[in-house]
């Protein structure tokens, strides 16, 4: 193996591919990065079993070959090269691997790339092809509400349903549920509903650079595994196994009352209360008030602590409906009204013990369901 390429071009790969190196592992090789020639350009691979990403990069190749090499130290003597052409020649007998920048050379011993994990091929399924930037919104209005405890693996997913041109992305850790839908650029030959790690969605955000248009998506007739194909990097992961809740009945379809409120100001006055909520169980209460005919209605934001204090905060707001009461935790209203690109979003609620529905004005195909909190008003 004996090829050249751009100093920038290896430390981008490197970082891309840095994410999906195995930390802790009882398999040692999974902490190490492949490097392989491949049809003249370097191709990365990194895995921690449960998922894998490949990344090519532009390279001279003088001589076919493979290597792997620990992650880290590869990734940081790189990164602290000068912005220069980098000569990496193998020493097959040795199985070292020289690097040559400027004037800086590096020898890093490796492990033959025979040893690496098999890269699963997913190449025949469902398949279909999303925008990125679809997807990119998609997945960030769903993937924060994934469980992270690992008591109900499910909910540590994000549930994708393919449906005609129609792709469904729900998360939920049982508190709260998210549901987004978007459009697919091809339309898929039969439905098909798999359950994939959010861990893979904020790794595959990640790849999404700007300029990309689309991504294809291939999933595998047992829907087993899922590839994830970029311009210049490819995502593999294995699907969690299981069946996701039937959401769509946990999605209140009637209200006694309705706001409307502008969404940066919500967020101010919610982040506003949670800094006094720190130490009252993150309790944010929420009054809604309607308007007479010449005022207009009114949310009022409050948190309070016995050991340090409370805070009040009032919002005028659009009011339909009766005049109701309703507590959440602070950080669950935070994350969602984070992720809107609306200017405004309708709050929906029934009683102070029945969940809140956020929906944002303008658009139909987002809405957020968040469990309420029991308080003494």
């Amino acid at each position: 193996m004996k090829l050249s390429c751009q100093q920038e071009n290896l430390s981008r790969g490197l970082g891309i591919v840095a994410r999906a190196v195995a930390a802790r592992t009882t398999l040692p090789i999974t902490s190490n990065v492949l490097l392989s020639t491949d049809q003249s350009r370097l191709k990365l691979v990194s895995t921690n079993l449960e998922m894998a990403v490949s990344c090519w990069i532009g390279a001279q190749v003088e001589e076919e070959g493979a290597i792997t090499v620990p992650a880290r130290l590869l990734t940081e003597f790189v990164g602290s090269l000068p912005n220069d052409k980098i000569e990496i020649a193998l020493s097959p007998q040795t199985k070292t691997l020289g690097l040559k920048c400027a004037r800086f050379e590096a020898r890093i011993s490796g492990v033959d790339a025979k040893d690496f994990p098999p890269i699963p091929s997913v190449d025949e399924g469902i398949t279909t092809k999303v925008e990125v930037e679809a997807l990119r919104q998609g997945i960030n209005h769903v993937v924060f509400a994934a469980a992270t405890e690992e008591s109900r693996p499910v909910l540590t997913g994000v549930d994708a349903k393919f449906n005609g041109n129609k792709l469904t992305l729900a998360a939920a850790d049982g508190f709260r549920l998210a549901v987004y839908n978007l459009p697919l650029v091809n339309p898929v030959s039969e439905p098909a509903e798999v359950i994939i790690p959010a861990r893979t969605l904020v790794e595959l955000n990640r790849l999404m650079v700007d300029g990309e248009e689309t991504v294809d998506i291939t999933v595998n007739s047992a829907k087993s595994q899922a590839l994830f194909r970029l311009k210049d990097a490819e995502l593999v992961s294995q699907l969690i196994q299981g069946t996701f809740p039937q959401y769509d009945q946990l999605i209140p379809q009637n209200c006694e009352t309705k706001a409307v409120i502008d969404v940066a100001e919500f967020l101010r006055a919610t982040r506003t209360a949670t800094i006094f909520a720190r130490d009252g169980g993150g309790i944010v209460r929420l009054v809604i008030t309607p308007g007479g005919e010449l005022k207009p209605g009114k949310l009022t934001i409050s948190a309070r602590s016995e050991e340090i204090g409370d805070d009040v905060g009032e919002i005028d707001t659009m009011i339909e409906g009766n005049e109701a009461k309703i507590a959440f935790n602070g950080r669950y209203l935070i994350d969602v009204l984070g992720v809107l690109r609306e200017q405004q979003v309708s709050l929906e609620t029934t009683n102070p013990s029945s969940p809140g529905v956020l929906k944002p004005v303008g658009t139909d195909n987002y809405v957020h369901v968040v469990m309420p909190m029991f308080v003494q008003w």
